[in-house]
């Protein structure tokens, strides 16, 4: 990988490891896991933050589901142990859509990740890095290992659960899999399944990692990080995320600044491009990054269920599905034929520039999106006075 100004780095990237600076993480030991295609993990720990109050009854908390390269820290400062800012900034807190003066609100780290839940980085039982030997695990095993966290946190029923991207497809599974424990579903830029598009876009990232010399089996812990690999990954995903209208508006064909594309510098494009893959190189594990977007790929509801749609029909949560008009990774029919094939469900479009990371940015619909979402469940009390929409 190459940083901002070109020149090789191997840096490698703040994980969380035992023993690191907590910041505003909590950890809860969730037990063994035999994954659903047969591996299994001895012990799973589960990183995770929370903001306000559970009550007494346990059935005012939110579930919030982060994407791929997301962790816990929704919202809040980049510190010693954060390596990056909240995610969605401002969406929780007093006043905010998710208002932690009536709301109980979790983020928990993904089975797989990299910043305090198990993963690949983490220790075995004889205190070496997983690495090669973590197990393949899916969208499923990371929903169960949430409704452990729940069973741990007293959380018998979700008021709410929702996400985008990867944190859609759980938000989604857990409305199929427990639809007892889930009063509303928020599925933001999603789907029910991962399509050949997404799952071809997927290969060259795959590669991009397990090609890097340095990548070592995936053994890498002790010596060089393949974090080229993960800046090509991370470039070619990044295309996926945002839009063909959007780039051409922001930089054209314009040179990055001070370089000629010409005599072997960059367009202003590729610069993007390189900062967006040194980011990601500064806080992400390239295993993680592996075992995450396989787990995408393997995504799919209805796998045993009889079809993704027969299992949206085991779903009894106030289902809000919305998609973003410039999508092109998770395009907007995927959403809507999602919501056509669970009547009753709603179906939200967010108009964005932004492409798929418009569920990100565009911070004032989706804020909207949940204000008048939570404001319909069975759980938002007559004494409770909901913010204004809008």
């Amino acid at each position: 990988m190459r940083d901002d100004a070109g020149a090789a780095t191997t840096r490698q990237p703040r994980l969380w490891r035992t023993g690191g600076a907590v910041g505003h993480r909590v950890f809860v030991e969730v037990g063994p896991l035999s994954t659903e295609l047969g591996g299994d993990l001895p012990a799973v720990t589960v990183a995770y933050e929370a903001w306000g109050t559970l009550n007494a009854d346990g059935d005012n908390a939110i579930l919030v589901e982060h994407a791929l390269t997301g962790d816990s820290h929704v919202v809040g400062a980049a510190t010693p142990a954060h390596p990056s800012p909240g995610w969605w900034d401002g969406l929780i807190g007093p006043g905010c859509p998710l208002d932690t003066d009536h709301w109980y609100v979790v983020a928990a780290n993904v089975l797989g990740g990299c910043q305090g839940t198990t993963g690949p980085s983490s220790p075995d039982p004889h205190g070496r890095a997983w690495g090669s030997r973590f197990p393949v695990v899916t969208i499923r095993d990371q929903v169960e290992v949430e409704a452990r966290l729940a069973d741990a946190l007293g959380v018998h029923r979700w008021a709410a659960v929702l996400g985008g991207s990867m944190g859609g497809m759980r938000a989604l599974e857990w409305a199929v899999t427990h639809p007892d424990r889930v009063a509303s579903a928020i599925v933001l830029a999603s789907t029910a399944y991962a399509t050949a598009d997404q799952i071809a876009w997927s290969r060259p990232q795959l590669l991009a990692i397990r090609d890097d010399p340095a990548f070592a089996g995936g053994d890498y812990y002790d010596a060089v990080f393949p974090l080229t690999g993960m800046g090509h990954a991370r470039q070619i995903a990044h295309i996926t995320y945002r839009a063909a209208g959007e780039l051409a508006g922001r930089f054209g064909r314009e040179p990055q600044r001070g370089e000629d594309p010409v005599a072997g510098g960059r367009y202003a494009v590729e610069s993007y491009l390189d900062h967006h893959a040194a980011k990601l190189g500064d806080r992400f594990d390239p295993n993680s990054y592996l075992v995450l977007t396989e787990a995408m790929n393997h995504h799919d509801i209805g796998r045993g269920r009889g079809g993704w749609q027969a299992a949206l029909g085991r779903v009894t949560a106030d289902l809000v599905v919305a998609g973003v008009t410039s999508d092109r990774l998770y395009p907007l029919h995927l959403s809507a034929d999602m919501a056509a094939a669970r009547p009753g469900s709603r179906f939200v479009v967010i108009d964005s520039e932004h492409g798929h990371d418009g569920f990100l940015i565009e911070r004032g619909a989706v804020g909207k999106l949940i204000r008048e979402s939570l404001a319909r469940t069975q759980y938002a009390r007559p004494s409770h006075s909901v913010p204004p929409i809008g």
